[in-house]
């Protein structure tokens, strides 16, 4: 695979450097990275895990994280190049697909030492979640069942940091099924920018499969499901708080449905569904303490 051309080309010497990292920095897909790095963390810390396993948990998820964006943008290279994504590192010459092939190799390595660090179980819990991401990047974003790798990745999280904490304690069933309805509604809002752009390189997931119009809706009402599961599910009646930032979430995802009905080209229905994820996940972190359950 030829390098790309011009002063961005890997080993064209110190000036280089800069362009590189920040090719890197682009390829890592930066705002999923930190929103998922940024779950486990809180999730950690509201279950009182201590600081030593919200360390190891943060940076391994951070690790796991990088490996996975650095692996989409090497495996979708030649594919980006086709259709002209000059929003993307590899094709804009700031970074080469070698380079991001050895980044992904790198930091999978270092997200399994991390990871085993917490303990053999929650380690392997964690390593199947980023390995069902590096599947999604290598074949099964193409399929039907490109929302499984999320749906199942994000459980698994949940598993990982409850798991990882001090202490014979297992998730609770209800945020399971919270955090696989919150990776299947962000897998379908995620595609949606790019819906025509994959469709043309022959990626047909299941957002693809439905169309712009039924995938616009779709991903806010299965965020909305998450929501719904965050606030209702928990022991007790839910607080002011859950209730309010329930109703503003199930809000917006409404809002999100009618956009996507009434304008399919338009691009509102994936900034309001990450709006609805973003306050589910506040809403998860502010559920933690029930997270954890004595097994």
């Amino acid at each position: 695979m030829a390098h790309p051309t011009g002063p961005g080309r890997a080993g064209a010497g110190p000036s280089s450097r800069p362009v590189t990292l920040r090719g890197l920095v682009l390829a890592a897909h930066a705002a999923p990275a930190a929103f998922v790095t940024a779950l486990a963390c809180a999730l950690s810390v509201g279950i009182g895990a201590g600081a030593r396993t919200t360390v190891l948990v943060t940076t391994a998820v951070l690790a796991g994280q990088l490996s996975v964006g650095w692996s989409n943008d090497w495996i979708d290279a030649d594919r980006d190049r086709a259709v002209g994504r000059v929003d993307k590192p590899v094709v804009a010459g700031l970074v080469t697909p070698s380079a991001l092939r050895t980044g992904a190799f790198l930091a999978l390595a270092a997200c399994a030492g991390l990871s085993f660090a917490t303990g053999l179980v929650p380690g392997l819990v964690h390593l199947v979640a980023v390995a069902g991401a590096w599947a999604y990047n290598a074949r099964l974003k193409a399929t039907a069942w490109s929302w499984a790798p999320y749906a199942v990745s994000f459980a698994l999280l949940a598993v990982f940091v409850v798991l990882a904490a001090p202490g014979p304690a297992v998730p609770a069933p209800w945020a399971l099924v919270a955090a696989a309805l919150l990776g299947a509604g962000a897998h379908v809002a995620n595609t949606l920018p790019d819906l025509e752009d994959d469709a043309a390189t022959g990626v047909r997931g299941l957002p693809h499969r439905l169309g712009r119009r039924r995938a616009s809706v779709l991903a806010p009402v299965l965020l909305g499901a998450a929501v719904a599961v965050v606030v209702l599910a928990p022991a007790g009646p839910p607080t002011g708080t859950a209730w309010a930032g329930g109703v503003l979430a199930l809000a917006v995802a409404a809002g999100a449905g009618v956009v996507g009905l009434a304008r399919p080209a338009s691009r509102a229905p994936f900034a309001l569904s990450m709006a609805v994820a973003a306050l589910c996940v506040v809403l998860l972190v502010l559920a933690a303490p029930e997270v954890a359950v004595v097994a």
